[in-house]
């Protein structure tokens, strides 16, 4: 990404977001001018009686009309965490789901930045270490419309709240809430146990993985990867990062579980 602190000095991308079909039923909506550590995965998934939009990104740009399909088909707006990198375009739908552990952190207004140096070493560090540049803004152009350097994300409280055994239904296709905590409290997966396809937020991503972030706990992050590890999963798709199979699950589970000496 090129050295800028100044927005004006960047580009105008339109259209800002790439789609692409990746399964039957499921596409990836993605930012590519936005830097891979906040660069979240937007999963649209299609149901006969419901639509599930799993996290919503930053809120850079307007989302919902890329999902939008006939008059009266639902979209219910999972997020799997609370991080603004994941909840800033939960605003723009009228259902909204998200773990009890985290319901709280929709209700009020977030701070969002794209400003490198405002995130700490617990942040910046294992990306730096895993090869990543780390430029002076999270972004190499803007969109259409603009934006700020440092935003706010409005409230968008939970139209439902969700636990661990809960039942997302979309009428042909129903996924279990998994509560997958660690890199924060309320941090979920949605799991279709037909297919074996695991939508996992930031719990497990092909990635660095932040596990000491003001929420995070190492402890139980632990717990979460041996209850990943024996997940009969086909494919993952992550909060971040491209997907991957069971083999690459594993891989992840066991390299997290030996860096922290388990």
């Amino acid at each position: 990404m090129p050295r800028v602190t100044n927005l004006a000095e960047l580009p105008v991308a339109d259209p800002w977001w790439v789609v692409r079909s990746v399964s039957d039923g499921v596409t990836l909506i993605t930012e590519p001018h936005v830097h891979p550590l906040l660069r979240c995965n937007v999963w649209h998934v299609r149901g006969r009686d419901r639509d599930l939009v799993i996290d919503t990104a930053l809120g850079l740009a307007p989302l919902a009309h890329l999902v939008e399909r006939e008059l009266g088909h639902g979209v219910l707006a999972v997020a799997t965490h609370s991080h603004s990198d994941h909840v800033g375009g939960m605003h723009e739908f009228e259902e909204r789901a998200i773990h009890r552990a985290e319901a709280a952190d929709l209700t009020t207004p977030m701070r969002t930045t794209l400003v490198a140096e405002h995130y700490g070493d617990t942040v910046l560090a294992p990306y730096r270490d895993a090869g990543y540049d780390i430029p002076e803004l999270f972004v190499d152009a803007v969109p259409a419309a603009g934006m700020a350097m440092v935003g706010e994300i409005g409230p968008a409280p939970a139209t439902r709240v969700l636990d661990d055994g809960d039942i997302v239904d979309c009428g042909d296709r129903s996924f279990e809430v998994l509560h997958l905590p660690g890199h924060s409290p309320g941090s979920i997966g949605l799991w279709e146990a037909a297919t074996g396809v695991l939508f996992s937020g930031d719990a497990v991503y092909d990635g660095p993985l932040l596990d000491e972030l003001e929420g995070s706990d190492i402890d139980v992050y632990v717990t979460t990867m041996r209850r990943l590890r024996e997940l009969p999963v086909t494919v993952v798709h992550g909060g971040h990062e491209a997907s991957f199979a069971r083999d690459r699950l594993i891989e992840l589970c066991d390299a997290y579980l030996a860096r922290r000496g388990q």
